[in-house]
Formats: C-alpha cells, sequence, structure tokens
C-alpha cells in the first residue's frame, strides 16, 4: 500500500503544479492580449494637457475602440468607431515612433484647420472650445515665415489634414508639441482613446522626478510610497477623461 500511496501522493503534487502552471500561463496570455487589443495603462509626463489630465495622472486607454472591422455589422454589435474630433487619444509619435503622445484630435481627414490669433477654426467654422482650452501666455505670436516652431503656436494654416491622417493639439494650447509642428498623425499611430483616471499622484516639484537605473527606480518606488496618501490627488480618481 505504502507504494501506491506514494506514488498517488507525487501525482496530486505533479497534477497541482500542472494546474497552477496553467493558470498562470492562461493570465499571462490573456494579461497580454488585453494589453494589446483591448486596455493600457499610460502614465501623463507632460503639461500638454492641463488643466484636463495633470502631470502624474494615470490612465487607462481603450485600444478596442478604434480596432480593424470587416463589416459595417460590426460597428453596429461591437463597441467600436472612428476617431471622432474631441476625442483624447494616445498615440505613437510620428517624429520617434518609439515614444508615445497623447493630446485631442481636433482635425478628421480633408478637414481644413486653421488657427487665427490663438482661435481655432475648422473647414472655415469657429470651434467652441472654450470649455477644455486653456491659454497661459497673454503673448500673441504673430505670423513668420522663418521661425516654424514657435511662430505657429497663435497662427497656423490654413493646413488640409491628409487622407487617413488626423489633426492633434494639445488643451494646453500655450504649452503644446503638436501638429502645429511635426504634422498630422497617421491613422496606423493611433493606439486608442483615453477613457478614465484610475490614479493620480502629484510629483514633488514642477516635473516628475526619473532616476536613472535600477537603484534609481528602487528610490522612486520608495519616493512614491513614502509620498502616496499625502500625495495622491484622491479626488481625481476613477474621474472620466472628457
Amino acid at each position: 500500500m505504502e507504494p501506491d500511496q506514494s506514488v498517488h501522493r507525487e501525482y496530486e503534487e505533479k497534477s497541482w503544479q500542472r494546474e497552477y502552471l496553467e493558470a498562470l500561463l492562461i493570465a499571462v496570455i490573456f494579461a497580454t492580449f488585453a494589453r494589446t487589443y483591448v486596455v493600457q495603462a499610460f502614465k501623463i509626463p507632460s503639461g500638454s494637457m492641463e488643466q484636463n489630465l495633470l502631470i502624474g495622472d494615470h490612465i487607462l486607454v481603450n485600444k478596442f475602440i478604434y480596432g480593424p472591422t470587416v463589416l459595417d455589422l460590426e460597428h453596429v454589435l461591437l463597441p467600436v468607431r472612428e476617431v471622432q474630433r474631441g476625442d483624447i487619444v494616445v498615440f505613437k509619435f510620428p517624429v520617434e515612433p518609439e515614444r508615445d503622445f497623447i493630446k485631442r484630435c481636433v482635425g478628421l481627414p480633408e478637414d481644413t484647420v486653421e488657427i487665427v490669433d490663438k482661435e481655432l477654426s475648422i473647414n472655415d467654422e469657429p470651434v467652441d472650445d472654450d470649455s477644455y482650452t486653456w491659454h497661459t501666455d497673454p503673448i500673441l505670436i504673430e505670423r513668420s515665415p522663418y521661425i516654424q516652431s514657435t511662430r505657429t503656436r497663435d497662427n497656423f494654416g490654413p493646413y488640409t489634414v491628409p487622407e487617413e491622417h488626423y489633426f492633434c493639439m494639445g488643451d494646453n494650447r500655450d504649452n503644446s508639441n503638436d501638429s502645429r509642428v511635426w504634422g498630422a498623425v497617421p491613422r496606423e499611430y493611433i493606439k486608442g482613446r483615453a477613457f478614465m483616471v484610475y490614479w493620480s499622484f502629484d510629483s514633488q516639484g514642477p516635473e516628475p522626478v526619473e532616476w536613472p537605473g535600477f537603484a534609481g527606480k528602487l528610490r522612486q518606488i520608495s519616493e512614491v510610497a513614502l509620498h502616496f496618501f499625502t500625495s495622491t490627488r484622491w479626488e481625481r480618481t476613477f474621474r472620466v477623461v472628457r
């Protein structure tokens, strides 16, 4: 009886280990699938979207909403659609595709975008964007053909958005590196739509501190843990991004 009991225990142990590994593998596959096709976490690194999104906001990005479809019926049955004006989108930076940017889409393919003295117009129609746009610099920069990087901030265009491209701008219009500088965003670079702030951490100082290397990461984690309760913006938790 003893040999049989030993074999039985060994079988149970292997069976338990196998079930654990299978469950872990399934969880990894599901997490990878979800991160690739459904939802992704993203941290706001700069102030270009203030005051709607602040430095240190951690948001969730819906990657499913702009997913490719084959049949028109899929648009009826599934929560998918095309990019719309006003969507806050996360995309690969056209100049450095390995980096992700977040801006608001203001111009669709074949739209004509123009900015005159800080006022945005789409297809010759003024855009009422006062509810989400911020201008922090009272200085008005005039047009100039010589210094494009700054002279396009307050006066730009008219510019026709190419097909399969989108014109994206930061809500903090006077402090945003966006399509006014580096052009429209290709459709294939758009990764998803921001929809919720799940955690917001007010970093110490005007800019978030990033220490290099493994030791730096440990220091950063310890700093967050030390100030978690006092620096978390609790009122922004689960705030819907609009």
